[in-house]
């Protein structure tokens, strides 16, 4: 049976790496969401039976023999259908990435993965194995043997094909126009959030349908799957370069479906029209595997198109009730393809923060709140958190998903009313304590208060003045002469923020809480903060940020905010501030930028050092032709700026080995873990800054 149109879909799953029992209840509700909106072909992100981040553990022998089981048992369900499923499988004794395509019930073949990630965040070719570009084998399963590798099903007469996500970026096969393309192209993902990269994926597929002139379908992976990656759980579709539908990203719900009407018709007339070339496969034995195929009817989905020339415009009769969940709709291109940064970095850390919850088993976040701006920004984030979660999934699936919380069902939503709930949320779920020394001032103090009480977090106050002075005088008899400021500065300094760390990790441990970091990237990559003080905690949600956009993104929360919560009017207690420590007696005047150098300086640098991996001289000369607000830099200037920049780098490495993990937030990252490795020891730029010295001296540019 030729079909004249076909209805696909794609969903992404919020996964975790080895819970297979969540991971296959997430793939059946996925089916069953499709079986209800009538979709005929359905699109699962990549590895999404063991969950993406396994890391060593697919090393062993039981996690694939797991995941095929796994596998046969969520087979029934296809009835109708056609699903992919993402799954690593052992064939000759070597690990694949592979994609199982289920249909009718039945796991009709395996199509292996060609290209590893093994950049950046990916370490794939750690653990698996290429397969070889037109390759077709076969594989035995206890029912009989099916095709593994590299090749095209051909559903009676609808003709189906993979690209597993790198194999998009770097190596696709359908984008030369060949005549015998699939029709249906899929890509399941495991695709990471960065800064500014969905336009490039959005152009990925809308371009791959195009090329191929093919239906192109692509589901990527959704939230904070294993603990560093954040995955935007984004679902496209496209058909002969036009964007079809997309769905809402960053969504805190488990199972986010998208599905829209191909119109296969439309295309073969295409084809018809186009001066194709030929296959390149098309004369190799085993390339085009026969399937039998008998797809479900689309049953209640009702569709409607405006034609061909534009977004079409459909709705199922389901989704046009009120209370119809509105992630499972397929949204017009523009909803989400370009949200603001201030916006993204948001939704994506919040999910970030609502994922690491609920994985990790927390009661609840807590965090020093200093009054500044990195401290407030985690805060905001947490209470941000909160609210999205809330408004998105409704009281009853909020509860349902921080089910391991204690006294969560205590809370009345019908007594609160619904901003009281949000309020009575953030004061069971985040505990902020101010840790006053001798340094502090009142205006840091009364910041942190007017922040906590906006959020509605609980907020504690502690004096750890006479805990500094009783450290002080212990080791000054040691020393046997007492401490200054003169020839002790750095460990006076010091011992005020490590004196934080023990009361609000007691707290912390009280509570059941889990402890955050509030290290931002700009501090991180000079080492301005102190091991086992304010670098305390078991994650560090905005170490990959820098400072110029955590100011301003401060900003842009008290004047404007996000759509859905609006503005925190609170923070200009905060923002109207000068960046400090407050570690030094008020009458010296510290500021982090007097410390080190003006914030968009120390990240200008950074980025052109480490991003760019400029030597020192091409540093210099970079930062002199860049015109920066407020800075206007002379050559010596600059130079100075440069080398404490590289020699600080150099030496604090060992520091940004033991941060606590980081959400990845964009490909400028400093975690040696996932993104920039570097030698903890090394040579110091010794020769590469003398070299800067002298065209400093010289003037030479």
């Amino acid at each position: 049976m030729i079909l004249d149109e076909l209805i696909v879909g794609g969903a992404a799953l919020n996964q975790t790496p080895l819970d297979w029992k969540g991971n296959r209840e997430n793939i059946l509700a996925a089916i069953e969401l499709a079986r209800e909106e009538g979709v005929q072909v359905l699109c699962l992100p990549e590895l999404c039976l063991t969950g993406y981040g396994c890391e060593d553990a697919f090393h062993g022998e039981w996690v694939s023999r797991m995941a095929l089981q796994g596998l046969m048992d969520i087979a029934p369900a296809t009835r109708g259908m056609a699903v992919a499923i993402g799954l690593p499988v052992v064939h000759n004794g070597q690990l694949f990435n592979c994609a199982a395509l289920v249909a009718d019930g039945r796991v009709a073949g395996l199509t292996a993965k060609r290209v590893l990630a093994g950049y950046g965040v990916y370490y794939e070719p750690r653990w698996f194995r290429p397969w070889p570009s037109g390759v077709v084998e076969e594989y035995a399963l206890p029912g009989g043997k099916i095709p593994i590798g590299d090749f095209i099903y051909d559903l009676d007469g609808l003709r189906l094909g993979f690209e597993i996500c790198e194999d998009a970026w770097s190596s696709p096969q359908w984008r030369t126009g060949q005549r015998d393309a699939p029709e249906i192209l899929l890509n399941p993902s495991a695709s990471h959030f960065a800064a500014g990269k969905y336009a490039t994926v959005r152009n990925l597929v809308t371009e791959g349908s195009r090329f191929s002139h093919s239906v192109y379908l692509y589901a990527n992976l959704l939230g904070n799957e294993s603990g560093r990656l954040i995955f935007d759980g984004a679902v496209l579709c496209a058909s002969d370069g036009r964007l079809l539908a997309e769905n809402r990203r960053f969504s805190f719900e488990p199972v986010n479906l998208v599905s829209c009407v191909a119109d296969l018709k439309a295309l073969r007339l295409e084809r018809l029209r186009l001066p194709l070339p030929a296959n390149r496969h098309s004369g190799e034995p085993g390339n085009v595997v026969p399937l039998p195929f008998s797809p479900q009817q689309p049953g209640r989905a009702v569709r409607r198109r405006n034609g061909r020339s534009g977004i079409p415009d459909w709705e199922t009769t389901r989704l046009q009730k009120q209370d119809a969940p509105a992630n499972r709709a397929g949204q017009s291109p523009g909803s989400d393809a370009e949200l603001p940064m201030e916006q993204a970095f948001l939704k994506a850390v919040c999910l970030g923060l609502w994922d690491y919850l609920r994985k990790s088993r927390s009661q609840g976040f807590a965090l020093s709140l200093s009054g500044g701006v990195d401290s407030s920004t985690v805060a905001v984030l947490v209470g941000s958190m909160i609210r999205l979660a809330l408004r998105e999934l409704g009281w009853p699936a909020f509860r349902a998903r921080l089910g391991h919380l204690n006294g969560l069902d205590a809370l009345n939503p019908e007594e609160a009313g619904g901003g009281d709930l949000e309020a009575l949320l953030t004061r069971r779920l985040l505990m902020t304590v101010y840790q006053a020394s001798a340094n502090s001032s009142r205006t840091t103090r009364d910041a942190a208060r007017e922040v906590a009480a906006a959020l509605g977090a609980e907020h504690l106050e502690l004096d750890i003045e006479p805990v500094v002075q009783a450290y002080t005088d212990m080791v000054a008899r040691a020393l046997g002469r007492p401490l200054d400021w003169d020839r002790d500065d750095l460990a006076l300094q010091n011992i005020q923020a490590r004196t934080r760390s023990p009361g609000i990790w007691m707290l912390a441990n009280v509570k059941g809480f889990l402890l955050l970091c509030t290290s931002n990237r700009s501090e991180i990559g000079v080492g301005y903060a102190t091991m086992d003080g304010d670098t305390s905690g078991g994650l560090a949600p905005i170490a990959g940020a820098n400072k110029t956009f955590l100011r301003h993104w401060l900003l842009w929360m008290e004047r404007q905010g996000p759509p859905e919560l609006g503005p925190l009017a609170a923070l200009a207690a905060v923002n109207a501030q000068e960046p400090t420590a407050e570690l030094r007696p008020p009458g010296q005047g510290q500021s982090d930028e007097k410390d080190l150098m003006p914030y968009a300086v120390l990240d200008l640098v950074e980025q052109a050092a480490i991003r760019d991996r400029q030597s020192p001289l091409e540093v210099w000369r970079t930062l002199l032709g860049t015109r920066l607000p407020g800075s206007d830099l002379t050559p010596a200037q600059a130079a100075r700026y440069v080398e404490t920049f590289f020699r600080l780098w150099s030496r604090t490495q060992w520091k940004r080995e033991r941060l606590a993990p980081s959400f990845h937030l964009d490909d400028e990252n400093l975690d040696p873990r996932t993104w920039c490795r570097f030698p903890i020891l090394a040579g110091g730029y010794e020769t590469e800054l003398e070299e800067l010295a002298q065209a400093a001296r010289s003037g030479r540019e």
